[in-house]
């Protein structure tokens, strides 16, 4: 018998559905759809190419979410990939994808997201965060232990911010798609934008590392999952949320790439970091880039909210199996919030946001979270195999097809990557393997409890 199922539930379910949906769209929309537009029109200066990998990479997340919405709704259970990882391969890939989260992707993720809120934070106001590098980083460990205490405070204010801040940046992407595409025409905007020739054919190595900077963006469509032990009804309300929630970001970031490319030419976007305030000071002048930064700074603490509220979750599944310090799977006796857990990556991220930058970290985003993504959706092909009489609620549609189509494009993106950029790529599958080691030294004696 597992140990999933026989562990009693410690986390009250409190967040209900639109909660839910809100969480998966507020993690998931964050910086990426402001910052990855010029990376990949450098990789792949061709509009129609940059679109049909928005496209492609809203396939591959789709085919994801259809594919988790099985495994959650049949694994309930706090900790999400984790736990499916546990339940369909064992102790060891579930600790090394807690330990990949840990030490490359969570702490680092959300220093990096907090540096882009302090980023906009300060240039909404006029200050510019290159010029004051202190006041950036302290701005961004204030929001950091900010974003920690409100989700100690309880789930549901946790995702209430999430819940306000998505809602506002939600509606400022619908003013830019809807403003470029109605008062285009009279700054400059043109069809022509969308399918000028991009030159040079594309390489295939290069629509690779192109996929990777979109599917960072598409990062959080399965983090619902980490806080599956929390919701309501959760047979029906989690399937249902990553779906729809993974849906609606779809919709929203190929329009979003429509009106950008409608209004600025790939040329232009190529040079952009912040191409969405280039767009809006074409159509409002500079109090539309203004406004933009204000978005964009709602928009990645609205992100790196909901990541603190759903990244504990993993480290305290794991302690709660035995694969980590079993302090760290306390829960508070008031507020009934992983606490320690909550602390623990809270101040992992303040303590990286004080001590180095983060200008870099797409790839290693990806590579450090999509294999495990892949892997745990690999899980469910096991589990029909292994436990038939595990209760499916919902089964995903186009089996086996559809958590293929997930799978093998991932596979090929760590290979390409490996191919690429073999030196990057290696230091960060050296890290996740320093896992094992660690794994076999502290927390193994209880592994046949897994079986």
């Amino acid at each position: 018998m597992s140990i999933a199922a026989r562990a009693p539930e410690r986390l009250p379910r409190t967040l209900g559905l639109w909660a839910s949906v809100s969480l998966v769209i507020g993690i998931t929309i964050g910086s990426g759809i402001f910052r990855s537009p010029a990376d990949i029109a450098q990789r792949v200066p061709s509009p129609v190419w940059m679109v049909g990998l928005w496209a492609a990479g809203g396939v591959i997340t789709l085919c994801g979410a259809l594919s988790l919405a099985e495994l959650a709704a049949a694994l309930p259970q706090t900790g999400g990939v984790y736990a499916y990882l546990r339940e369909g391969w064992g102790p060891l890939p579930a600790f090394l994808f807690g330990w990949s989260e840990l030490v490359l992707v969570q702490a680092s993720g959300l220093g990096g997201i907090a540096v882009a809120f302090s980023d906009y934070f300060l240039q909404t106001f006029g200050v510019d965060p290159i010029a004051h590098p202190i006041v950036e980083r302290g701005l961004s460990a204030g929001a950091i232990a900010f974003a920690a205490g409100a989700n100690i405070l309880g789930v549901n204010l946790g995702a209430a911010i999430v819940g306000v801040s998505t809602t506002i940046k939600f509606s400022a992407l619908i003013v830019l798609i809807g403003s470029s595409l109605v008062l285009g025409g009279a700054h400059g905007a043109s069809l022509t934008h969308l399918t000028a020739s991009g030159g040079a054919p594309v390489a295939v190595g290069s629509l690779g590392l192109a996929l990777v900077s979109v599917l960072w963006a598409y990062d959080g469509f399965g983090d619902l999952s980490f806080a599956g032990g929390e919701v309501k009804d959760p047979q029906k309300n989690l399937p249902r949320a990553i779906i729809i929630g993974t849906l609606v970001i779809i919709a929203t970031y190929l329009l979003t790439n429509v009106a950008y490319l409608y209004v600025i030419p790939i040329e232009v976007i190529r040079g952009s970091p912040i191409v969405a305030a280039d767009v809006m000071m074409a159509l409002f002048g500079r109090a539309g880039g203004i406004l933009v930064s204000f978005f964009v700074m709602i928009s990645t603490f609205s992100s790196f909210s909901g990541s603190m509220l759903t990244a504990p979750r993993i480290f305290f599944a794991m302690a709660d199996d035995g694969l980590f310090f079993k302090a760290i799977a306390s829960v508070h006796p008031r507020y009934k919030t992983p606490y320690v857990a909550i602390l623990m990556v809270g101040l992992v991220g303040v303590a990286l946001v004080l001590s180095r930058s983060f200008e870099s970290l797409v790839s290693t985003f990806v590579l450090g979270s999509w294999p495990f993504y892949a892997l745990g959706v690999a899980a469910i092909y096991r589990l029909r195999r292994v436990r038939p009489e595990l209760p499916r609620p919902y089964k995903v549609i186009g089996y086996p097809v559809v958590p293929a189509v997930f799978i093998l494009p991932i596979g090929w993106l760590v290979v390409n990557a490996l191919i690429s950029e073999p030196i990057s790529t290696g230091i960060t599958f050296a890290v996740i393997l320093t896992g094992v080691p660690v794994f076999y030294i502290f927390f193994s004696a209880d592994r046949d409890g897994f079986r």
